[in-house]
């Protein structure tokens, strides 16, 4: 299933899943939020050329995610 082949792509690495729970845990992100955030540092990891989701992968998606978060003027 879905969440099975996120798992299998997604995989985070080092310190990478405990920011991204801690992010979650802090910022009150959903589940939903926490597939998406690891989505997008895929896409980091990916466009690096790189197997594994590192910390400043999520770091970054985490900061897009934020912004997408904040009141437009």
């Amino acid at each position: 299933g879905l969440r099975r082949d996120l798992e299998a792509h997604c995989a985070l690495k080092g310190d990478a899943k405990v920011i991204l729970s801690r992010a979650v845990e802090k910022l009150g992100l959903s589940a939903r939020a926490f597939d998406r955030i690891r989505r997008v540092a895929r896409t980091l990891a990916d466009l690096e050329n790189v197997d594994g989701i590192r910390a400043h992968h999520v770091t970054e998606a985490i900061q897009y995610r934020l912004f997408d978060r904040a009141p437009i003027f």
